[in-house]
């Protein structure tokens, strides 16, 4: 009985030390554990309070809108700094920098200046960042911005690019010989041939029909008037159209015309250039640089005779090929958040009404043309058939093949206008090569 008393005081000292132990680590554990959250609440204030350094990628710039833009940005982000990076001013050349950087993962440029034509190209191949979270989070309208430039970073129904500034086909006319410009295509063609020879023209229509990638933007809007299509929202191939066939047709009726120069086939926007601003004829389509040189005193022969409009429209209104410049995030950076914040503020009010002040860039977003800063920048701005034209802006098929979707087109399209196949077997051609290509 005593043993067992004995056993019994011993269990219960041995129980009762165990308990103390376990008690006293359990609160070591606790404090531990309180001094680890401690840890990390320090480590994410010393994050927010970080200086990071981000790298922007941007073609040659002569003004100073790109410096001006990022000084704004570094005093509302005083923890982010943004090293400015020139790339080379033949956007070709930039494309295949960008192309070799990106192909490796390369993170060590973060935020970069794209071509219109480029967000499908490199949201397939794995090189850009999917903004839709970003936009999302931060609650951007993007209905605040023309429709064109947002059609044009978006691929695969994902946002790849944000529109930084714009560029769009615009239609100029003599003032001093009509009054008003044509609203169509078969109007443009009975002016033309009427007033060719006024005030000592001698052409009746001027545009861009080399081979090259300017005869694909004339060529887009005479397509998208009509309703045609090259390439869908969902990257099917749609060019084998009624709408196609008879666009074609119609720009083969106007390059063939008697009222166009001989060698029509051979201009690019300097040849369109330099024979309006002599007074040589009394149409032309370009982009709106060509205003500037219209009215340079020391240049053109007609300063203070042209004014602008939206080009001809087809059987579903007019349409503006879309140029310009877009935003977009590397991948491989290493710094998303902070890019993100540069891109959001680059593309945003501030970011282009400094680079419409600075730089004499035109806004993508709508409601800038009302602000009388950037109106007083360029009679452009303030001229509201230019916010029309922007508002009509469409862009280039977007496809992650572009570049052949390109080479395609102005192959099948240069042997309608050169009289060698009908507009029908060009639809047929483009249809059948691009589907291949798509494949490859």
């Amino acid at each position: 009985m005593r043993l067992s008393k004995y056993v019994l005081s011993s269990l219960l000292f041995i129980a009762l030390t165990f308990f103390l132990i376990a008690c006293s680590d359990s609160a070591s554990e606790d404090e531990s554990k309180n001094e680890n959250d401690s840890a990390d609440n320090s480590e994410d204030t010393t994050k927010d309070d970080e200086q990071i350094t981000i790298v922007y990628a941007r073609g040659v710039d002569t003004s100073p809108a790109t410096k001006a833009v990022i000084k704004a940005f570094e005093e509302k982000h005083p923890n982010i700094n943004v090293e400015e990076r020139e790339m080379p001013a033949d956007t070709g050349q930039s494309h295949d920098q960008y192309v070799t950087a990106f192909s490796s993962q390369s993170s060590e440029i973060d935020v970069f200046n794209a071509d219109v034509i480029w967000p499908a190209e490199f949201a397939q191949a794995n090189y850009a960042l999917e903004l839709d979270r970003f936009i999302k989070k931060d609650g951007i309208d993007m209905n605040a911005y023309f429709p064109g430039t947002v059609a044009a970073g978006k691929f695969n129904g994902k946002q790849w690019a944000m529109p930084q500034y714009t560029d769009a086909g615009v239609f100029y006319y003599r003032s001093d010989i009509v009054d008003e410009p044509p609203k169509t295509w078969d109007e443009l063609i009975t002016m033309a041939k009427e007033f060719q020879g006024e005030e000592g023209t001698k052409f009746g229509y001027l545009m861009q029909s080399a081979q090259y990638e300017g005869l694909i933007t004339n060529a887009i809007e005479y397509i998208a008037s009509y309703g045609g299509q090259i390439v869908d929202e969902d990257n099917n191939v749609v060019a084998d159209s009624p709408e196609t066939v008879k666009a074609l047709e119609k720009m083969k009726e106007v390059v063939g015309s008697e009222f166009v120069p001989e060698n029509i086939l051979n201009f690019k926007e300097i040849e369109t250039e330099n024979a309006w601003i002599q007074g040589k004829s009394v149409f032309a389509r370009n982009w709106p640089y060509m205003m500037a040189s219209s009215n340079d005193e020391e240049r053109s022969e007609i300063v203070d005779n042209v004014e602008m409009a939206m080009l001809p429209a087809g059987d579903e209104g007019s349409a503006a090929a879309l140029g310009g410049w877009m935003t977009m995030i590397n991948r491989y950076s290493e710094h998303p958040e902070a890019a993100w914040e540069f891109v959001k503020f680059i593309s945003g009010p501030e970011g282009q009404k400094i680079s419409a002040i600075e730089g004499g860039r035109a806004p993508t977003l709508i409601d800038l043309y009302d602000d009388t800063e950037v109106q007083d920048v360029s009679l452009l701005f303030a001229n509201s058939e230019f916010r029309e034209v922007l508002q009509t802006a469409v862009p280039r098929p977007v496809s992650p093949i572009y570049p052949e979707i390109s080479d395609i087109m102005q192959i099948e399209i240069s042997k309608v206008l050169t009289g060698d196949q009908s507009a029908q077997d060009a639809a047929t051609n483009m249809q059948t090569k691009m589907e291949a290509a798509m494949k490859e």
